[in-house]
């Protein structure tokens, strides 16, 4: 959960300078949490900004999206769970493809594993 707060804090932090100081508030939404833990909140802004989460003590979803100060329309959605936070959107960077040779070696490696004798 508080990687997931500290990760909203640098978006806020990175969109800081392209800040429209008369944007409002157009729609808000907040339940607060039942006995259960579960909560929801959305809001939306007049300049384009729209976000909503749900969760419990389980985890988190939720989904933003704004204009960058490019003019390129960003959405990102994400889950915030056990397992850590996961974040979707294309405007995030992707890891380059494996190379062919790397992918070969580990076939090797796979399909003719050491022996007792190369261990020693």
């Amino acid at each position: 959960m508080y990687k997931y707060l500290f990760c909203l804090a640098l978006i806020g932090c990175a969109c800081a300078d392209n800040i429209n100081k008369d944007a409002q508030i157009r729609s808000f939404q907040n339940d607060a949490s039942d006995a259960e833990g579960n909560y929801q909140f959305a809001y939306e802004t007049s300049d384009g900004i729209q976000f909503q989460e749900a969760g419990n003590c389980n985890g988190v979803r939720g989904a933003l999206s704004y204009v960058s100060p490019e003019g390129e329309p960003i959405s990102l959605t994400y889950t915030a769970d056990e397992e850590g936070y996961h974040p979707v959107g294309d405007h995030l960077p992707t890891p380059p493809p494996v190379p062919a040779y790397v992918l070969r070696a580990l076939e090797y490696i796979r399909t003719h594993p050491p022996s007792q004798k190369d261990q020693q």
